[in-house]
């Protein structure tokens, strides 16, 4: 028999056996109207429904952020994407391009391609190249402490994009898809892999100056498990306070915090089981938790003031060696994958004064990745950590008018790089035609550098998925291949 509680409007009550069953409307259509519409389907979808039980088991179990095996043995364990959001230019970068010094000003050969505006003649380089390393391979002056690494680097000069926007080109690279709402790399490996710190995020997103441009979408999870979306920092703030907000209560001491988070914790069970484990609410329930819990980690984790006078030379005192230093630090504490940015906005978006805002950019993250790099190598963390370099596109090789002193956004050809993590170190993948304008040799798509990736962390792209609206669901969607000779 269904009758209204009159104390909750909304809820509906069958009682059965002297039991009470309390449900909402919501859930009443679902077991009833739905239900009968299903009777005649049942012989036919048997073996489907068996397969949606057994992924809603698999949600279950994996709501916990702790650590799982991958498919195969890794070469790395966690991830470091430091974004240059903006587009940096691989051709004043790591695509080293001579031709454009001896043809500078005048007209590109016509070919297939499109800039966004109005563009003037070929634009030679401002920045000097030179070889580097046992490798030989040409880096610019922009990143001289850098480059002290290229023997630990594979630079992809073949990458290419699907648009020259920055908002569609930006959800592309970090969630493989430039327009529908979809799960961030972070998301898929902290779904994949889970944490090895229970009391700290599995997945940190750090940007100074509030967000990046399309905002959280870039670390969300979308229709994964709410865990396994980023936590956001704002490091332009070195307080803990600024840092994390709400880390700390404003009134009650942790034995309080305790008391009241269980109860709420109570209601929340108790809601979870009328709605049939709800993976949101679980998603809730453990986000309380780890709030809690990260008061006591997070102030170890986060207190650069632990490091030694030598460290903090190395990284320098800015606010992207204040960034990579927190990075090593959460690293060495099991966080599974950590996103650096610029900074808020577009830094790396140059379309005038390209020497001299390239130049600052560069060297503000120069030395601060040169430690970063050098750091991990001397603590036996290099190899087991997989991080990359680069932007959501590259730049034109052509100048932009009417300054004709920058570049125009380029999705045809541009630059990344991998470093440790199982990567084929000292060496270039692919190249771009000689002025650097496309891709023309062993071109990645971003779903290529997904699956390499991926790979590289023991995850078999085409086997991590996630039913969602009646389909499975991937990062590389029904694309990407793993680029077999960037791996070691």
């Amino acid at each position: 028999m269904l009758m209204n509680d009159r104390s909750h409007p909304d809820c509906l009550t069958s009682q059965t056996a002297g039991q009470q069953i309390r449900m909402n409307r919501r859930s009443l259509l679902q077991r009833s109207g739905l239900g009968i519409g299903m009777l005649g389907l049942a012989s036919l979808t048997h073996d489907e429904a068996l397969r949606d039980a057994s992924a809603a088991e698999n949600l279950a179990t994996r709501s916990s952020l702790a650590a799982r095996p991958a498919h195969f043995a890794p070469k790395a364990d966690r991830v470091v994407h430091l974004f240059m959001n903006g587009g940096p230019s691989h051709v004043d970068t790591f695509d080293y391009k001579p031709l454009l010094e001896k043809y500078h000003g005048q007209s590109m050969p016509e070919g297939n391609f499109r800039t966004e505006r109005l563009t003037g003649g070929l634009m030679k380089s401002p920045f000097r190249f030179r070889q580097r390393g046992e490798s030989g391979l040409y880096v610019s002056e922009l990143f001289e402490q850098t480059s002290k690494f290229i023997d630990d680097m594979a630079i992809i000069r073949s990458m290419q994009a699907e648009v020259p926007n920055h908002e569609p080109s930006l959800m592309l690279m970090n969630c493989g898809d430039g327009r529908l709402p979809r799960p961030s790399f972070g998301a898929w490996v902290t779904y994949g892999l889970g944490t090895q710190n229970q009391n700290l995020p599995a997945f940190v997103a750090m940007c100074p100056g509030g967000y990046p441009i399309v905002s959280t979408r870039n670390w969300r999870s979308a229709f994964l498990p709410g865990a396994c979306q980023g936590t956001y920092l704002d490091t332009q703030h070195s307080d803990l306070e600024k840092l994390i907000e709400n880390i700390r209560h404003p009134s009650l001491k942790l034995t309080g915090q305790r008391e009241q988070l269980d109860l709420t914790q109570a209601f929340n069970k108790k809601h979870l089981e009328l709605r049939a484990h709800d993976p949101k609410l679980e998603s809730r329930i453990q986000s309380f938790e780890l709030a809690f819990r990260m008061q006591t980690e997070a102030e170890d984790a986060f207190d650069l003031s632990r490091e030694p006078k030598h460290i903090h030379d190395a990284y320098g005192n800015g606010t992207h060696g204040n960034q990579l230093l927190i990075t090593r630090r959460l690293l060495e504490r099991g966080v599974r994958f950590v996103q650096v940015w610029s900074g808020a906005g577009q830094p790396w978006d140059n379309h005038n004064d390209l020497e001299k805002l390239h130049r600052k950019l560069a060297a503000d993250w120069d030395r601060p990745i040169a430690a970063f790099l050098g750091d991990l190598k001397q603590r036996g963390l290099l190899d087991s950590t997989l991080v990359l370099w680069g932007g959501e596109f590259g730049r034109t090789p052509v100048a932009e008018r009417p300054a004709l002193n920058g570049r125009d956004h380029n999705h045809y050809g541009f630059s990344c790089w991998l470093a440790g993590g199982g990567v084929h170190g000292g060496y270039a993948h692919g190249a771009t035609d000689d002025f650097g304008f496309a891709a023309t040799k062993d071109i990645v798509s971003v779903h290529d550098l997904h699956a390499t990736m991926l790979h590289l962390l023991g995850l078999d792209h085409e086997r991590l998925t996630y039913r969602y609206a009646g389909r499975d669901f991937r990062l590389t969607d029904v694309h990407g291949k793993v680029v077999r000779e960037l791996i070691a």
